[in-house]
C-alpha cells in the first residue's frame, strides 16, 4: 500500500471584489478531495452559522492559549474579535493528501507565506479599478462611503502584495472561467514537480 501523495494549501486573498469566494467555490467544485479550512473565531455565530462548518467560535481565552501555543497558522482582530487558522487540522488534511482552500487577507496571507511557505499563495487582482468599482456597487449591500474606504483599502492591498513577497502568483479575474483554469493549471504544474 502507497501511502497518499501530500495535498495542498491553497491560499486565497484579493481586495473586496476582486470575486475569491467564487473563485474558492469553484475551485472546490472542481478539485477532488478539496475542503474550505475552518477558522476560529472569538465572535458569536451570525443568525444560521453552525460552529465547525464555516467557523469554530472559541472563547478570547481558548484563542489565546491556542495562539500562545504556536497551534495557528495566522491571526488577526477584526472589530474587536479575533480570527485565526488553525494548524494541526491544515496540517492532517495535507498529510492525508486533501487540498484546503483558506480565503484570508493580506496580513494572514503573508503570515502563511512565512509559516508554510510550500503553500500556493495566489492573490486575485481586478481587471481594472474601476470594475472592482462597479463590482463594489453591483452588490448592493454597502454605502458609497463604505465601498470608497474598500477602493482605498484595495489599493493597498494591492501594493502589499505586490511588494510583500507573500504572494507566488497574481491572477486577473475578469472571466471567472479563465481565473478558475489558470489557477488549476498553477495546481497541476506545483504537483508535477
Amino acid at each position: 500500500m502507497t501511502a497518499s501523495p501530500p495535498g495542498t494549501l491553497v491560499v486565497i486573498s484579493g481586495p473586496s471584489g476582486a470575486g475569491k469566494t467564487s473563485i474558492c467555490n469553484e475551485l472546490l467544485r472542481r478539485i477532488p478531495n478539496s475542503r474550505w479550512s475552518v477558522s476560529v473565531t472569538t465572535r458569536p455565530p451570525r443568525g444560521t452559522e453552525v460552529d465547525g462548518q464555516s467557523y469554530r467560535f472559541i472563547s478570547p481565552e481558548e484563542f489565546r492559549r491556542l495562539e500562545a501555543e504556536g497551534a495557528l497558522l495566522e491571526s488577526a482582530e477584526y472589530l474587536g474579535n479575533w480570527y485565526g487558522t488553525p494548524r494541526a487540522p491544515v496540517e492532517e488534511a495535507i498529510r492525508a493528501g486533501e487540498t484546503i482552500v483558506l480565503e484570508i487577507d493580506v496580513q494572514g496571507g503573508a503570515q502563511i507565506a512565512r509559516k508554510m511557505p510550500e503553500s500556493v499563495r495566489v492573490f486575485v487582482l481586478p481587471p481594472t479599478m474601476d470594475t472592482l468599482r462597479a463590482r463594489l456597487a453591483g452588490r448592493h449591500t454597502e454605502s458609497a462611503a463604505l465601498q470608497e474606504k474598500r477602493l482605498a483599502e484595495a489599493d493597498g492591498e494591492i501594493a502589499f502584495a505586490r511588494t510583500s513577497g507573500a504572494y507566488d502568483f497574481f491572477v486577473t479575474n475578469d472571466i471567472l472561467e479563465d481565473s478558475v483554469n489558470e489557477i488549476l493549471d498553477i495546481l497541476r504544474r506545483r504537483h508535477a514537480r
